[in-house]
């Protein structure tokens, strides 16, 4: 007990944990609402950088560019806008590129992007686009000294024939001139540990940083985890059993389950999280504040 104690007083008392936050652009007036309310309520936890999705086949690339643009002009956020290959030229993404570059941003993360026909169908490559997330780093690199995050799987890309075909892949990405690894979000957090293991014993020596979604409906992020190829564990689900319709005590245990699972990471090393924030703030500020952090105008009080 009393070296749990010093563990988590240690870790509640460290400046060293770096977040980063995951946002997607809004379809609607609630939505935009909602997203900048949770960029408001985000901010002051002076993220590493904050990222935002971009659709399949660029089916979002207005409204990515619109609030990467406005993160950009109205906050002192880090944006890091998605850019994927799916279903388009090279001309049309370095033309996206290019203009990021011209309007001051410097962070892309670089990514193959989801079939035009949606997850579970064949990914074809636009035959006159980037051929891959590898292709689509150097052509970036090209372009502009972008820094430049790509996607790693834990538990493999679903498309991936084999966990060393996904590593040689994620290499390539690397080679390429990739300067950190997200990962997809995971709930045991033995995947991740192996995972950083093959990339390092393959020399693979960027920073990774595990993806990690706060639980803010179970159904709801299992479906996207099925989707994704990442594994729910049994004891996960039985957290969240009979809580279907009681998003009060959801938020709770989601808040202890995520909490723990970042804490052990910690205790193994890991420094950086990247949170899917899904829009919704309260859940993720919760889960950043058990974790020592604090908002800067309290941080710089204290500091008085």
């Amino acid at each position: 007990m009393a070296q749990n104690n010093e563990r988590k007083s240690k870790l509640l008392g460290s400046g060293d944990i770096l977040v980063s936050f995951e946002f997607f652009p809004p379809k609607t007036e609630k939505m935009e609402e909602t997203l900048w309310s949770a960029i408001s309520r985000l901010a002051p936890l002076r993220p590493e950088f904050v990222s935002v999705t971009y659709g399949a086949g660029g089916s979002t690339r207005e409204r990515t560019h619109a609030t990467v643009t406005r993160l950009l002009t109205e906050t002192e956020l880090k944006p890091a806008a998605h850019l994927t290959c799916v279903d388009a030229t090279k001309d049309e993404v370095d033309a996206v590129a290019r203009q990021y570059w011209n309007e001051g941003v410097r962070h892309i993360v670089a990514l193959r992007g989801d079939p035009v026909h949606g997850a579970g169908a064949k990914y074809e490559p636009h035959p006159d686009g980037y051929q891959n997330a590898a292709d689509l780093v150097a052509g970036l690199k090209r372009i502009g000294d972008f820094e430049i995050s790509v996607a790693g799987y834990p538990e493999k890309h679903p498309d991936s024939p084999s966990l060393e075909a996904d590593i040689e892949n994620l290499k390539a990405k690397v080679d390429a001139g990739a300067d950190r690894i997200i990962t997809q979000f995971g709930f045991d957090n033995a995947y991740f540990l192996r995972y950083l293991e093959r990339a390092r014993a393959a020399g693979i020596w960027v920073p990774i940083s595990p993806g990690v979604v706060p639980i803010h409906n179970f159904k709801q992020v299992a479906g996207f985890a099925k989707r994704a190829g990442a594994s729910v564990p049994s004891w996960l689900a039985r957290r969240f059993e009979g809580l279907e319709d009681d998003s009060a005590t959801t938020h709770l245990v989601a808040a202890a389950v995520t909490t723990e699972q970042v804490m052990d990471l910690v205790d193994e090393g890991i420094k950086k999280f990247h949170f899917y924030t899904l829009n919704r703030a309260d859940l993720v500020y919760a889960i950043c504040h058990l974790l020592g952090l604090r908002p800067a105008r309290a941080a710089n009080a204290n500091a008085a």
